[in-house]
């Protein structure tokens, strides 16, 4: 779970189920939620919850777990990557700016980028290095062991609850509750949709094209200016 400095009720819970692999996926998180999530107008807004997961599914025998993934075997251990990597970055505490929340979207937004090239390993340590976390051993130890299929199942769990099967991937849900018009807005412009569910509306949200913040203060300039000219007349 990623929380920026927790503002009570100022903060919005954002869902974002999707797969490690997934050029869809990718895209949301590097053009979309990465610039707005670590925005300073907007990271305080937000509780972001990453779901590695999408259109898997798994099986159970025993304690064995066997998952089937959208995009391949590769994909199953690229989840595991990414859920892995949530439960074992640790920040710094003498660097404020890089907090467990913020090296894993770091993190997790480097995984994205580099894992379309479809060349070499998955960029696990690739991604540490240039992230600069010290998990990388960690991290890989638990996607090839257990641990990285029972984090992986508790993320399936997490999306079957939301939808099964899940209609689209990447999946956006805010306050953990699926709505298929803010899912349109939010893969196509992530900052528009967090704004409309943040109340009262941050400044960073008054530029916004139809917004109630936009048309209110473009009816008190409209209204303004009404009176200046009937008292010049």
């Amino acid at each position: 779970m990623i929380c920026y400095n927790c503002l009570f009720n100022l903060q919005v819970p954002v869902y974002v189920y999707y797969e490690s692999l997934c050029p869809d996926s990718a895209k949301f998180v590097n053009d979309q939620l990465y610039p707005v999530a670590t925005s300073k107008e907007f990271k305080q807004y937000m509780e972001l919850h990453l779901v590695p997961f999408g259109k898997s599914s798994y099986t159970t025998k025993g304690s064995e777990v066997t998952f089937e993934c959208h995009h391949g075997e590769n994909e199953c251990f690229g989840n595991k990557v990414h859920a892995c990597a949530i439960e074992h970055i640790q920040g710094n505490s003498y660097q404020p700016e890089m907090s467990r929340e913020n090296l894993t979207l770091e993190y997790v937004n480097c995984l994205m980028e580099r894992a379309q090239f479809k060349e070499g390993p998955f960029p696990l340590k690739v991604c540490a290095e240039k992230v600069k976390i010290d998990q990388a051993d960690a991290i890989e130890k638990c996607a090839n062991e257990n641990e990285g299929s029972i984090l992986l199942k508790k993320y399936g769990d997490a999306t079957n609850k939301l939808q099964l099967p899940l209609k689209s991937v990447p999946t956006v849900a805010f306050k953990q509750t699926y709505d298929e018009e803010l899912q349109k807005l939010s893969v196509s412009s992530f900052r528009h949709a967090l704004c409309k569910n943040l109340n009262p509306q941050p400044v960073a949200c008054l530029d916004l094209p139809g917004s109630a913040s936009t048309i209110s203060s473009f009816a008190v300039i409209i209204t303004t200016a009404a009176f200046l000219i009937t008292r010049l007349f």
